[in-house]
């Protein structure tokens, strides 16, 4: 599927205002049936290429000016992870076939098809940059022969693997647009690079578009994003634009893994889901900051891509997504009843303080709080699928953390 002829490229885009990004695969399609909570892989573009399809089409619809391929975790080496069947088809085969389907989609409507890699188990359990570099250069491999418009290295706990994988896309795809976005809170990596510099590693590795996505709500990702264009800008990179994709889940009292760490991760955090009135408030106050790459990670549902559009209609000359305008609730106009007709303002909507339903739940969680990462015993990835004494050993390292814990508290 060719290109639309006139389109402009990606950082042109950026150069003239705010470009909006899609939401979150792996969420939504496993809440669909798609995908494997736990592997969270994406076999389901071959498996079920056309629930992938509609998604990117939803997406569209809302207002998306950028498709990325769902190539989410698709390195070989995750793909073959503790026992996962999806390494039966391949990281070739996966990619070619999201790529078939974000194109056949996205060009159509004058889109822009961005290629994805993320974080690899062969940084966590062995930390060689040329292991982890050949990983990057298999799934670049068909990225680069389709020709995507940009490429987005994403989800990186480690400043470090995320400038190998710049830096490996870069030689690899010479031209092409990279971003880079850690999924780390407003102050470090887990390794302890404060973020703001983490920013300025990214610089230098010669990332063109920097930020945060998914592990923290969009307000925490915000405040991360804001100290990295503060620190890039002090070191003189004047050209790299910033981005932003956060969850759609609010988190203040995530800890340093983010989402993770909280007890209601994957299957019970529905009672934190943003509003879309909280998404136009983040779309305003990214704009705001000086971001320019506005979109969604877990969590991020078409309607809240909706709703940043919304927000971000004049900035973009005036363009409304194709699912229409909600209008601070307009459309409660035509409601049968009139206490509900009484909703269609701004007003009520802005000030709303939502409910859950849950008398007896607790506003925040105590998070799981292991303090271990890359090069740690427990955090070995292998092919070998999971057995019992894996888990034992696992089991008794949380004990001994709850133990400690109680003698701390006492």
């Amino acid at each position: 599927m060719p290109r639309a002829t006139g389109v402009r490229g990606f950082l042109e885009r950026l150069d003239r205002g705010p470009v909006i990004g899609d939401g979150g695969f792996v969420f939504a399609l496993e809440k669909r049936g798609y995908v494997e909570a736990g592997p969270w892989t994406p076999e389901a573009v071959i498996e079920h290429p056309e629930a992938v399809k509609q998604l990117h089409r939803e997406f569209l619809r809302a207002g998306a000016d950028v498709c990325q391929a769902f190539t989410f975790y698709a390195s070989e080496d995750k793909l073959k992870n503790r026992g996962h069947s999806a390494g039966s088809h391949g990281v070739m085969e996966i990619n070619q076939a999201a790529c078939d389907i974000v194109k056949e989609v996205t060009y159509p409507e004058g889109g822009l098809v961005a290629g994805g890699l993320s974080q690899t188990p062969t940084y966590i359990t062995t930390q060689d940059k040329a292991l982890v570099q050949a990983e990057v250069r298999k799934q670049c491999e068909i990225f680069k022969k389709n020709e995507v418009d940009l490429m987005i290295c994403e989800y990186y706990d480690h400043v470090e693997e995320a400038e190998w994988h710049v830096e490996a896309v870069k030689d690899f795809m010479p031209g092409v647009p990279v971003c880079a976005s850690l999924c780390i809170n407003e102050d470090t990596d887990v390794h302890g690079v404060p973020t703001g510099e983490c920013g300025v590693k990214l610089a230098r590795a010669g990332a063109d578009v920097i930020g945060i996505n998914c592990h923290y709500d969009p307000f925490r990702c915000l405040d991360a994003v804001k100290k990295m264009i503060k620190n890039v800008k002090a070191a003189g990179f004047d050209k790299v634009h910033f981005m932003i994709q956060p969850l759609a889940f609010m988190t203040p009292d995530a800890s340093v893994q983010g989402f993770i760490d909280l007890p209601e991760f994957p299957f019970a955090l529905e009672p934190r889901i943003c509003t879309r009135w909280e998404m136009q408030r983040y779309a305003r106050e990214s704009y705001e900051a000086g971001i320019r790459f506005i979109g969604g990670c877990c969590g991020f549902e078409p309607y809240h891509i909706r709703a940043v559009s919304e927000e971000l209609s004049a900035e973009r000359g005036g363009f409304q997504p194709a699912s229409g305008m909600i209008n601070w609730g307009a459309c409660l106009k035509k409601h049968t009843k009139p206490w509900v007709r009484a909703r269609a303002s701004k007003e009520y909507w802005q000030n709303l303080k939502p409910g859950t339903g849950r008398p007896h739940s607790s506003s925040f969680s105590k998070c799981d709080q292991w303090g271990i990462t890359a090069g740690h015993e427990l955090m070995s990835q292998h092919e070998e699928a999971t057995g019992d004494e894996a888990l034992k050993k696992a089991l008794e390292f949380k004990k001994r953390m709850e133990n400690v814990e109680i003698i701390i508290n006492a």
